[in-house]
């Protein structure tokens, strides 16, 4: 035993841990594991854990196919707050030994090492929407709290504070783990929040988002109540966003790579040059990504212009970007420094999609593409001629359109190799046609009594 684990294993031991889980997560993201005894923890660090990946969504593998295993990362172990006899750390899978290629994580981190070898950090905050819910008897989704009724309940105290009990243990466990939260708040949609914590390098944000899902069902399901990320739970009311807010960093020295004075910047933005170039490679692929960014049947109900919704909706439908302009895809906030992808869901992978993006984006900076001039009208609300003429596309509206972009694009075999893009288009696929090939009750109410 090296003496790297007995020393986690002592500290580990003395804060009350007994097990240990090296939590891995499959093609949707859903953290998977084994759990081992903290005497095991040198066993489970050398790969003593094996999978049948034939039992998981994604890892391409069949009943024949030798396992994979767990490799957990012991710099990240977590004392679950709610249950401090077991310690969490998120885990890569190997195979034979080696980096499986199918797993989600390893993609990011072999994407992170290409941004390396440029020089560049990958910095990534990503906002966590998500409704807390009571589940009916029938079935369906309400909201819990009586009074949150309002037309715009955004920012709304009197919701706030109905909701103050889980909202507080989210906020402390969050400060508690060292993740600095910044703001909290009602969000958009009666039942909907949004937790706001301090970016981090792209890895350890990743880690954080799959641990907040798991982190925010426990202490609603304390309550009776249901937690969910689910990008567009209610037809008549605003989705889940999990805007991804990007920027790169100088490996040598740490200074952000798109930070400049606004008067600095021709456009007016505060973008470096590389900025630009990050975002433009993030438009010539904008299709594409955006399958895994709304990875979901669901997901596609939150894209639309203004669907049940009175007015507009929040949610980015165009592949163009702009200044603090919500009705772009890609949005530069007020300062600059940073550009932030909109269409980005609750339902999204972060690993899958972080390797994505920023693969989509060190192209542009290596080929300095040019995104051309912001757009900071309301798209929504402009002539179809003049958006064609500014070149202007719509994302993808449905998810098997999406699939069909990511599938043809050249960019995704080049960095997440065939097995695991066919992996996605096979799952997703088959998503979708489940989804197409189901007689929900819209269908029944309105076609039973036509015809």
């Amino acid at each position: 035993m090296t003496d790297r684990i007995k020393r986690l294993q002592a500290d580990l031991a003395a804060k009350g841990v007994r097990y240990c889980i090296g939590a891995y997560v499959d093609l949707h993201g859903i953290p998977k594991g084994k759990v081992v005894p903290l005497s095991h923890l040198d066993h489970m660090a050398h790969g003593s854990e094996r999978y049948t990946g034939y039992a998981l969504d994604g890892l391409g593998q069949g009943p024949s196919d030798d396992e994979i295993t767990s490799i957990p990362d012991l710099d990240r172990a977590i004392q679950l707050p709610w249950e401090p006899k077991i310690a969490w750390m998120p885990a890569d899978n190997e195979f034979r030994g080696e980096p499986y290629p199918l797993n989600t994580r390893v993609a990011l981190k072999k994407v992170l090492e290409e941004a390396a070898g440029m020089g560049f950090g990958f910095n990534l905050g990503i906002e966590a929407e998500i409704f807390l819910l009571r589940k009916e008897d029938d079935g369906t989704l309400s909201v819990p709290t009586a009074d949150d009724t309002l037309v715009k309940p955004c920012y709304d105290l009197r919701s706030f504070m109905d909701n103050f009990r889980w909202l507080d243990r989210m906020a402390e466990t969050i400060d508690a783990l060292g993740w600095d939260l910044y703001s909290f708040d009602h969000e958009d949609a009666n039942g909907q929040f949004e937790f706001d914590f301090r970016f981090a390098d792209a890895l350890t944000t990743c880690d954080r988002l799959i641990f907040f899902r798991m982190m925010a069902k426990h202490y609603a399901a304390e309550d009776g109540l249901i937690a969910t990320m689910m990008p567009k739970p209610f037809a008549d009311r605003t989705g889940n966003g999990a805007h991804f807010n990007m920027s790169l960093f100088d490996l040598d020295g740490g200074a952000n790579a798109f930070a400049c004075a606004p008067s600095e910047d021709p456009r007016g933005l505060g973008l470096t040059e590389t900025g630009y170039h990050f975002i433009a490679g993030i438009l010539r692929h904008g299709r594409a990504l955006c399958a895994v960014l709304a990875p979901t049947v669901n997901s596609y109900k939150r894209l639309v212009r203004q669907g049940a919704m009175a007015g507009f909706s929040w949610a980015p439908v165009f592949n163009s970007y702009g200044s603090n302009n919500r009705t772009n895809s890609v949005r530069v906030p007020a300062g600059g420094g940073r550009c932030e992808s909109r269409n980005a869901d609750g339902a999204v992978n972060p690993y899958l999609a972080a390797a994505l993006v920023l693969a989509a984006g060190l192209e542009g900076v290596r080929k300095k593409f040019d995104p051309g001039a912001p757009n900071e009208d309301n798209l929504y609300a402009i002539d179809e001629a003049e958006r064609a003429g500014r070149g202007i596309e719509f994302l993808p509206q449905t998810l098997l359109e999406a699939v069909q972009e990511f599938a043809a694009d050249p960019l995704v075999e080049r960095v997440l190799g065939t097995e695991l893009r066919d992996e996605f288009v096979r799952y997703k696929t088959q998503e979708w046609n489940d989804y197409h090939h189901t007689i929900s009750a819209w269908e029944t109410t309105r076609y039973s009594h036509m015809f």
